[in-house]
């Protein structure tokens, strides 16, 4: 709003309130009501950490935490289990008793990273339960097993209020949001493909258009929620996974199309059949009003043009070639996945020629690991402090670093978030202060607590419900409610507000300072470590002695794609990273896989040559993987990619056999591209 008086303009900002968010808010609020209602009735110790647990778990879509409730009750039982084990057979020897604990937490994040599902949340959970569990009570372990109970009971009355509270108001659906991110990525797959078709690109690998890779695997990831989430979730969910191998397909695909073109034109070479097929597609791609009867015509001409050049035999017919049918297959696919997008949540079972295989997703145990280390490591460190300095609240300050440190374990530098977590926590304690000192003095009744607590934690509420904010909420859920204690008789104790704000304060400090010493550089290590990995992948695709599983490959080389993306930013200009050509590595492994196919459909010498292109390519890459360097490919893998170009041409072509030669064309793009710039009309040795 902009109030005008005299020559000066005033802006008065403006509030909107979503009524989506607002929802949720109110939902936590009912669940955390009711949680408060159980704890007091059933004189449970620490109603707090009931409700904390309430607003740690609640997920801003109901199906999201439906199957989590499983997950983090089994990894609170766990963690109950592990340090009723542990705490009273090592009471007389806490240096080993640390150790074990932080062995065991650091053994679940490990797992928890290695998992990269919502079946993570289970470790997670096991991890800093026995944590915070068993921290407080190290000083007198002699109850340990009733404040295990007490524990165990508490936050499984939050889980299961939180969950009911959810379910029966539905904020959100799994459904709508997978739909919309896939419909997302396919606006953003026809405009990048649009763009690289119509115009020169020495480099297609621009970070949105890498980024996209990220979606392909967080579909997968929205999907495990589908079971709990609607009556027809089986169907969507098998469609989500179709959908998840078209969108894997459509990268590599458009990618290769436009390669294809950008060669043709540094030969000047575009025919002006393809030039106006190509302006079609462009045109049928960016109109708003396209529909997918329209692509029959052209994909008709696509195949037409594509056959007819394969019969030529010379170069750049063979060239010409490629880009038809990858224009051919990309627009399949990108059909195929509109379709799918279209009938997600619909009822019935999907027309799908078989059942899709599951999404592989890309795990490295190496980043895993250290991700466990650091934790352990990290916990170690609290507690020699904690023992050496005889420090009085060292217990809460070890169990306040333990939950941060396992709640960001999973991210590759967690130091920028904990200090936003730090400030987070800072402008929390004057609200606290005011609640605990000036207005819970004046409260009589549970009812009357209820309304008053209502205006704090419906607006932390509301910011936990903003994507953009929502890492805001639990620091100040945490310094909040902690603070307030909430306990079966109000205490408004000064110096034990101040001490639990100093263990709080003194944990998120700790867990900062740890965590710059041993993990501020990780995000590259990762990245550099996922492009290694993915080179060796490609040398065991290429060895015929392998195990052939290329839905699997290719899965996991889009997850990797993702992931590299979004560590690119902080690579320096001449990194590695920069050097390593996703997109050109993922149509490299797409070509393989039919030369590898081909294999039992060709006689005995043109086998041998196509055996020697995938062993110049295994031996290639292998070295790649041994160095941790993009080397430039050998010239003799270019001798025996033109040799088995020939033997195929120099065959009757079926259809195993065209696609086989498409992929000797494609490598030959890929891997030596200036070779393939040069303008020789006709391949030869």
């Amino acid at each position: 709003m902009t109030l005008t008086g005299g020559t000066k303009r005033l802006k008065i900002p403006t509030f909107h309130v979503d009524p989506q968010k607002l929802l949720f808010s109110v939902s936590s609020f009912l669940a955390a009501a009711v949680t408060l209602t159980i704890a007091f009735s059933a004189s449970l110790p620490r109603p707090w950490w009931a409700l904390l647990t309430v607003y740690v778990t609640a997920q801003p879509m109901a199906g999201a935490f439906r199957p989590k409730v499983l997950y983090r009750l089994g990894g609170i039982i766990t963690g109950a289990v592990m340090t009723i084990l542990l705490v009273p057979n090592l009471q007389n020897s806490p240096e080993l008793l640390v150790l074990c604990l932080a062995s065991w937490t650091g053994f679940c994040i490990y797992l928890a990273v290695l998992d990269r599902t919502p079946r993570a949340f289970l470790f997670q959970m096991a991890a800093f339960s026995s944590a915070v569990i068993s921290f407080p009570y190290l000083d007198d372990p002699g109850n340990i097993f009733d404040t295990t109970i007490a524990r165990v009971e508490e936050m499984t009355v939050a889980i299961l209020c939180v969950t009911a509270v959810h379910a029966l108001l539905q904020p959100w659906s799994a459904t709508p949001v997978i739909r919309a991110r896939a419909q997302s990525f396919l606006g953003h797959a026809r405009r990048w493909t649009a763009e690289a078709l119509g115009s020169h690109h020495s480099r297609l690998e621009d970070e949105h258009r890498r980024v996209l890779a990220a979606d392909v695997t967080e579909l997968g990831m929205i999907a495990v929620h589908l079971p709990f989430d609607q009556r027809w979730a089986p169907a969507t969910r098998r469609r989500v996974t179709a959908l998840q191998q078209h969108l894997a397909n459509i990268l590599p695909l458009a990618s290769a199309a436009a390669n294809r073109l950008d060669l043709l034109r540094e030969n000047a070479a575009i025919p002006s059949e393809l030039r106006a097929l190509v302006d079609d597609i462009i045109d049928w791609l960016t109109r708003a009003d396209s529909g997918l009867g329209e692509l029959r015509p052209l994909l008709q001409r696509c195949d037409a043009m594509a056959a007819a050049m394969d019969r030529q035999g010379n170069w750049i017919s063979l060239l010409t070639g490629s880009a038809c049918a990858r224009i051919s297959e990309f627009l399949v696919e990108l059909a195929a996945s509109e379709r799918l997008v279209q009938r997600i949540g619909a009822p019935g079972r999907p027309a799908l020629r078989a059942e899709p295989p599951s999404f592989t997703l890309a795990r490295d145990h190496g980043v895993a690991a250290l991700a466990g280390l650091a934790t352990a490591t990290a916990i170690m460190i609290y507690c020699a402090i904690w023992i050496l300095l005889a420090w009085p609240n060292g217990s809460a300050t070890a169990a306040f670093a333990a939950l941060i440190t396992c709640s960001f374990a999973a991210q590759d530098d967690p130091a920028p978030v904990i200090g936003r977590y730090l400030l987070a926590t800072l402008k929390t304690f004057p609200l606290a202060a005011f609640y605990l000192f000036v207005i819970l003095p004046r409260v009589d009744g549970f009812e009357m607590l209820i309304i008053t607590l209502a205006p704090a934690l419906l607006w932390m509420g509301y910011i936990q419900a903003d994507p953009k904010r929502s890492p805001q909420a639990l620091p100040m859920f945490s310094c909040f409610i902690v603070a307030m204690g909430f306990l079966a008789r109000f205490q408004a104790d000064f110096a034990l507000f101040v001490n639990t704000g100093l263990a709080q304060l003194g944990g998120i400090v700790t867990t900062l300072a740890v965590t710059r010493l041993f993990r501020s550089a990780n995000a590259l290590w990762t990245a550099r470590r996922i492009v290694r990995a993915n080179w060796g992948e490609l040398a065991q695709l290429s060895d015929i002695r392998r195990p052939f599983q290329p839905d699997r490959w290719t899965a996991k080389a889009v997850d990797r794609l993702g992931q590299v993306a979004a560590r690119m930013a902080l690579a320096a200009p001449g990194d590695v990273l920069h050097s390593a050509d996703g997109l050109a590595d993922l149509r490299i492994g797409r070509n393989i896989i039919p030369l590898r196919r081909s294999l039992p459909h060709v006689p005995h010498d043109v086998r041998h040559r196509l055996g020697a292109v995938l062993a110049g390519l295994a031996s290639f890459y292998d070295a790649r993987w041994k160095d941790g360097l993009a080397k430039s490919p050998p010239a003799g893998l270019l001798h025996a990619v033109d040799h088995a170009l020939l033997a195929m041409l120099d065959l009757p072509q079926d259809e195993t056999r065209r696609r086989a030669l498409r992929a000797l064309v494609g490598m030959r793009c890929n891997l030596f591209p200036q070779a393939a710039a040069l303008g020789k009309e006709a391949v030869s040795d």
